[in-house]
């Protein structure tokens, strides 16, 4: 594979290069930001793109209000080369291309399923697309030799393709990733005016569920407003649950407690939904048993805590850390099957280690 041409060195753009060096790809860059270009060249992602390199395969990897120009405009000025993208949203971007010029049978959109809180080339990872999946739409138009060229960069890269048409992908993303986001950022706001002394005693929950809060606020008003149809849809289901959901707690306090009944419906309803989103390694969610260990937080503790469960023969199926407030320390919660709950305790308390079960 190669050379290939990553336009936008942003944090996906930087890390799909920074993938592609490891595994030895010939990669050039390019971005009207000259800092950002800048900072990915100097973090060995690439070199600044040759007046007259023509690439195999061009990777646009800009905001979705600027793709399908861009895409075009590398269709025309590189003739040979295989186009994809890696925006957040198909079905406008890609007929947006078309329409200004770009070669749909060399065009097979693209989207990696991966991301942080935090932008800018500064932020990119080698190994951020390592085990993600990441959705190509090709359309009746993409050449097969095309497809194969951007399958292989996916692989290339450490990711696993998923195929779906380009309205399928904005309706799956809208609901598992753009209205997810708003609702986020909905929360989070709620924090804005609050009286610190609320907001000091929060605790996990609230922070994961503002976690993406933090990201890119103009990115993210691009990427909705292209997606805003499909947005709009989910969020009105989202509306209509919590509508209801909010008459039924009214009635509650003004005593009629046969509303219960409709609030227990909506947590476990969501408890459903849940339980339907994949768990390790994309398989079907396992049930599990939590080990907690309080540990002081300092250099070393967590190793300590690592190297003496690994001496246990236990498999650790995932690790979560609540500091607790006011004090320096935090719980570690080590999610294991459980018949090996109590073998994974025993072992730490051999160790002098603090359990909580």
């Amino acid at each position: 594979m190669g050379p290939v041409l990553v336009i936008g060195t942003g944090l996906i753009g930087t890390s799909i290069a920074l993938a592609l060096r490891r595994a030895g790809v010939d990669v050039f860059l390019s971005d009207i930001d000259q800092i950002q270009l800048e900072t990915a060249v100097a973090l060995g992602a690439g070199l600044e793109l040759p007046v007259a390199q023509a690439p195999s395969l061009v990777v646009v990897a800009v905001p979705p209000r600027h793709a399908a120009s861009v895409l075009a405009q590398a269709s025309m000025r590189f003739p040979a080369a295989t186009l994809t993208d890696v925006t957040s949203v198909k079905a406008k971007v890609l007929a947006d291309a078309v329409f200004e010029g770009a070669d749909p049978s060399r065009l097979i959109g693209g989207h990696p399923m991966a991301g942080r809180e935090v932008s800018g080339a500064s932020g990119a990872r080698v190994d951020l697309l390592d085990d993600r999946l990441w959705v190509l739409t090709p359309t009746a138009e993409s050449a097969a030799d095309r497809r194969r060229e951007v399958y292989a960069l996916v692989s290339t890269c450490g990711a696993y393709v998923v195929e779906m048409t380009p309205n399928q992908h904005d309706r799956a993303v809208a609901l598992v990733s753009h209205a997810p986001q708003l609702l986020s950022s909905v929360l989070a706001a709620q924090l804005a005016e609050a009286s610190t002394d609320y907001v000091r005693i929060a605790g996990q929950g609230l922070r994961d569920m503002t976690r993406i809060a933090a990201s890119d606020s103009e990115l993210w008003t691009d990427i909705l407003s292209v997606n805003a149809t499909e947005v709009a849809d989910v969020l009105t289901g989202v509306v209509d649950d919590l509508s209801a959901t909010i008459a039924a707690l009214q009635a509650i306090a003004t005593g009629d407690s046969s509303q219960s009944a409709k609030v227990t419906a909506t947590l476990q309803n969501g408890a459903l939904g849940r339980a339907l989103i994949p768990g390790k390694h994309g398989a079907a969610q396992i049930e599990i048993a939590i080990v907690g260990v309080m540990l002081l937080d300092k250099p070393g503790e967590l190793a300590r805590l690592f190297a003496a469960a690994g001496e246990s023969n236990v498999n650790l199926e995932d690790v979560r850390i609540e500091h607790v407030l006011g004090r320096p320390s935090g719980l570690v919660e080590i999610s294991v099957s459980p018949d090996n709950a109590e073998t994974l305790a025993a072992a730490l308390r051999e160790r002098a280690f603090d359990v909580r079960v």
